[in-house]
């Protein structure tokens, strides 16, 4: 099983681009949870997006270096 595991700390201004990326690599993404702290009338700049992936396969490199170049991302790429 791979995952990716995406910190955002800036929401409000990368999850349209963040967005595009998985969009584009919907094919590839078998699961994805977004989790992100809430409140009353408050939304946290932060998040967290979880992403399962197809193994090892060259589009997942893809979509990593599409990631990367959004830019104010913490990325994991993991194998378990």
């Amino acid at each position: 099983m791979q995952l990716i595991i995406i910190k955002m700390q800036s929401r409000n201004t990368k999850a349209l681009q963040v967005q595009e990326v998985l969009t584009k690599h919907g094919c590839d993404i078998t699961v994805r949870l977004g989790i992100h702290e809430q409140g009353d009338g408050v939304c946290s700049p932060e998040g967290v997006i979880v992403l399962q992936v197809k193994p090892e396969s060259k589009a997942v490199k893809s979509l990593l270096a599409d990631l990367k170049a959004v830019g104010g991302l913490k990325i994991k790429d993991l194998s378990i």
